[in-house]
């Protein structure tokens, strides 16, 4: 049976503002873990197998490059569109790639230098080319669904550096740093994505800095909000039965 959710592209629930204030903090707050790494830090391995920390940031500094400029974006695409694999993955293969003989100083100083301007440029895709239709579709909970670039680019793109700011303050036990005003925030979209996709009622407690609570009736959750956010992007042993793209 063909869903409301099936028939058109995802578009983010989140007003233009502060989807834009949730990108500039977070790729601020991804440099300042970065900057703060010890050296030994940058060969640890992270829960996504295959990736340590080095390789991480690569991939990180490859979508930071593709947000900065169009140029870039095409090129990396085409590149990952030629490759035999499932697309997603061989766009971080490559961005891993060409990025493998940069220094985690070299790294650093990039990520420093181009973050600012894919904030810029995320702010400045106008709203007809954030409605328009992303080419193919994405695998979510067993299905194909269809997004918008808005989608991609408002919401997508920084959740991918906030999940993996997770991944490497885990893997190395550099502090996570979280507030209310920011991962609050951006926690309190995934719950009402997550709960728009299941569709069934739920009174849910999340706890720490970006916690709150959601819902009414139906069963009683509770965890931790960066271990139910890792949960639904496929990490983490919460008991979720539901995908929410990260």
């Amino acid at each position: 049976m063909t869903t409301a959710l099936d028939s058109r592209p995802r578009a983010s629930a989140l007003d233009r503002d502060t989807a834009m204030r949730l990108a500039k903090t977070e790729y601020e707050r991804f440099l300042a873990l970065l900057e703060g790494l010890a050296p030994e830090d940058w060969a640890t391995p992270t829960g996504c197998p295959g990736w340590d920390v080095r390789a991480m940031a690569a991939h990180l500094l490859g979508m930071a490059e593709m947000s900065a400029s169009m140029r870039e974006s095409m090129r990396q695409v085409k590149l990952a569109q030629s490759r035999d694999g499932v697309f997603i993955d061989e766009l971080t293969a490559l961005q891993v790639g060409e990025r493998a003989t940069m220094t985690p100083a070299q790294i650093v100083a990039r990520y420093a230098e181009v973050s600012p301007r894919a904030a810029k440029a995320r702010r400045r895709t106008p709203w007809f080319v954030r409605g328009r239709k992303m080419p193919g579709t994405q695998s979510v909970n067993g299905r194909d669904e269809a997004w918008t670039l808005g989608f991609l680019s408002d919401v997508i793109m920084t959740r991918d550096p906030w999940m993996h700011r997770v991944d490497i303050s885990r893997a190395t036990g550099a502090p996570l740093v979280l507030t209310a005003d920011h991962d609050g925030v951006l926690v309190d979209d995934v719950v009402r994505e997550w709960a728009a996709r299941h569709g069934r009622p739920f009174t849910l407690r999340l706890t720490g800095p970006a916690g709150g609570t959601w819902g009414e009736g139906g069963p009683e959750l509770e965890f931790d909000a960066v271990e139910f956010c890792r949960a639904l992007s496929g990490r983490g042993t919460a008991p979720l039965d539901t995908e929410v793209p990260f």
